[in-house]
């Protein structure tokens, strides 16, 4: 492999503008010789139908973290599922990042009682079956990266994932895997809710040959026309999260799901103590708005509403909102009459709240990330509806 491919996605160049997300031809292709590592939750629905949202989530984001973590988080892209996630690794590093989901896999059975089905497809299998995954670097704030894929691969790495006769040719060596290590992943925030009544949780998939960038714009505009602010902004109306929104108790009500997880490679009785240290000086400083330690508290604020991934493309559009009850009403109406034209397949899940799980590398730095998912399926509810109205 050469240092160019292996450096593919750190140099790829990065765009700030999310309305220029539907520009397909500037997406670039992944080098041949990359592998996707996939993992999501086996029955996750019902995982969360018996109240283990957050643990759901919270494992969806140890996936990213897990391999991240070993891998060097600059070079790596990778895309929040809700109850998993896909993560495009170099071929000379799949080894390792394979182990490190192997190790993230046992830690979630043995922890949080979730089956977590994991395989590494290599790019070549997906493009010999007539795909692509070409990527774009969306950038929240410097330093901090989405990444945005078409081409139709990873919808196929999510097939392949899920049927049976593929699982032992893409399975991932689960011998005796190492401990991940989950360094930064915490869900300390309450839940996030909503303003105006719905928090939806929608999937959009233009149909191939239909004029995708153009499905893309429309939806753009009929989000505009429904909810009155423009969505794909990089300006305030297009943010999902306002220092207003947020809601933080001591303790955070998900701190003992977090101790477990990270605590298992780091020493659960250290975790705790510094979890739980880490808290109170947070408290305190958000309510003081006093500086302690590396912790700004005004500047993380703000860093947290425009680091957050509540909008991304990944083969299909998938956008956390806030709407009213009236406003999803038309929203339906609208999709179901272009799905009925053949422009689009769509998926639409409504909460009451959304939840947030936090990866943070470099607080000081401004290093870290929130992965947004409504609750209670969000993302992977939406994704489930999408395919049963396709089937």
């Amino acid at each position: 492999m050469t240092d160019q491919a292996d450096t593919f996605y750190k140099n790829l160049p990065s765009f700030r503008d999310f309305d220029q997300v539907g520009d397909l031809a500037a997406y670039q292709p992944v080098p041949d010789d990359w592998v996707v590592l996939a993992a999501d939750i086996v029955q996750s629905r019902k995982a969360m139908a018996d109240g283990k949202s957050k643990e759901v989530n919270l494992v969806g984001a140890g996936v990213i973290a897990s391999v991240v973590n070993v891998l060097d988080r600059d070079r790596i892209p990778f895309i929040f599922g809700g109850d998993g996630a896909m993560i495009l690794v170099p071929g000379a590093d799949a080894a390792v990042g394979g182990q490190a989901l192997a190790g993230m896999a046992q830690l979630a059975r043995d922890q949080q009682g979730l089956t977590l089905r994991t395989a590494a497809i290599p790019l070549k299998v997906l493009r010999e079956r007539g795909t692509d995954v070409r990527l774009r670097k969306y950038e929240l704030n410097p330093g901090n990266y989405l990444a945005m894929a078409i081409g139709g691969g990873l919808d196929l790495a999510d097939e392949i994932l899920k049927s049976p006769e593929n699982a032992e040719t893409f399975a991932i060596d689960t011998t005796a895997p190492p401990v991940p290590d989950l360094t930064g992943l915490s869900c300390r925030w309450e839940q996030l809710p909503s303003e105006h009544g719905r928090i939806v949780s929608l999937i959009v998939r233009p149909t191939k040959g239909a004029g995708e960038e153009q499905v893309l714009t429309d939806i753009r505009k009929e989000l505009r026309r429904l909810i009155g602010q423009d969505v794909f902004s990089d300006e305030e109306e297009g943010r999902f999260i306002f220092p207003r929104r947020l809601r933080f108790r001591f303790p955070p009500s998900g701190l003992g799901r977090e101790i477990r997880l990270v605590g298992a490679s780091r020493g659960r009785l250290k975790t705790a103590l510094g979890s739980v240290f880490e808290c109170l000086a947070f408290l305190y400083a958000y309510t003081t708005g006093r500086t302690v330690g590396p912790l700004q508290p005004a500047r993380y604020l703000d860093e947290i509403c425009r680091q957050t991934d509540h909008r991304k493309l990944d083969d299909s559009l998938r956008l956390v909102l806030d709407m009213s009850t009236g406003q999803v009403a038309a929203l339906r109406v609208y999709l179901e009459q272009a799905r009925d034209r053949g422009a689009l397949s769509f998926g639409l899940h409504e909460a009451d709240t959304a939840m947030m799980t936090c990866f943070v590398s470099d607080l000081s730095a401004g290093q870290h990330l929130h992965f947004i998912d409504g609750h209670g399926g969000g993302l992977s509810a939406a994704a489930t509806a999408m395919n049963s109205s396709a089937a």
